[in-house]
């Protein structure tokens, strides 16, 4: 069983934090560091990935956008949705392993709130009645990943389902409130730590506050 820390980021900027992944996934690779999870929810922020900006994607009018340097193209991220950045050294042999791992931890997460999420064989994420409720776009260096996976839980109506995320026609983004699920982050974070043994092979030794880093 591997030793994590997690760190506590808040309402942290999705500025503020793509700053100190950079920090730690270099301090990980030099072995300053153990693996290492950072948890937040952010303000409300469009992110756009490499291939939205070579396709000359934007975000939509009202909407506040960063360029970022994960694949893939836009992404939301707000209040209601927990984002989970994982700073780990991974041992799988693919990218796909990796995703198909995280999926199968969303997916055993939200189990424990009695909801069946599904895989898409064509997109990586996790769904549910036809809607993406869990993004995850990633970036490696030395087999370290950086950027991380988001899960929908409760988000201001008509923000996220104005996005074309993923590719995704609008609509198709949602959050699991809108199925009657009332979860909230931190219901969601907990779950997620408690399967993390079972699925990672990862446990919690320390959390640290962003503040107290």
């Amino acid at each position: 069983m591997i030793d994590i820390d997690i760190i506590q980021a808040n309402n942290s900027t999705h500025q503020e934090i793509d700053q100190l992944m950079i920090e730690l996934q270099e301090d990980r690779i030099n072995g300053k560091i153990r693996d290492t999870l950072i948890f937040v929810e952010h303000p409300e922020i469009v992110t756009i990935g490499r291939r939205g900006m070579l396709d000359g994607l934007t975000a939509p009018d009202n909407f506040p956008s960063s360029q970022v340097d994960r694949g893939g193209g836009l992404t939301w991220h707000g209040p209601g949705q927990l984002v989970g950045y994982p700073i780990f050294l991974w041992k799988e042999e693919s990218v796909r392993e990796v995703i198909t791992t995280i999926e199968e931890w969303i997916i055993m997460s939200l189990s424990e709130f009695g909801i069946d999420g599904l895989r898409d064989d064509s997109m990586q994420g996790v769904w549910f009645e036809g809607h993406k409720v869990a993004s995850i776009g990633l970036a490696f260096s030395k087999w370290v990943s950086r950027h991380g996976f988001d899960v929908n839980l409760n988000t201001p109506e008509g923000r996220i389902e104005s996005v074309e995320g993923c590719g995704l026609p609008l609509g198709k983004h949602a959050a699991l409130a809108k199925f009657g699920y009332n979860i909230s982050i931190t219901e969601m974070q907990n779950a997620l730590l408690s399967k993390m043994p079972e699925i990672l092979g990862r446990k919690v030794s320390r959390t640290i506050n962003l503040e107290n880093l």
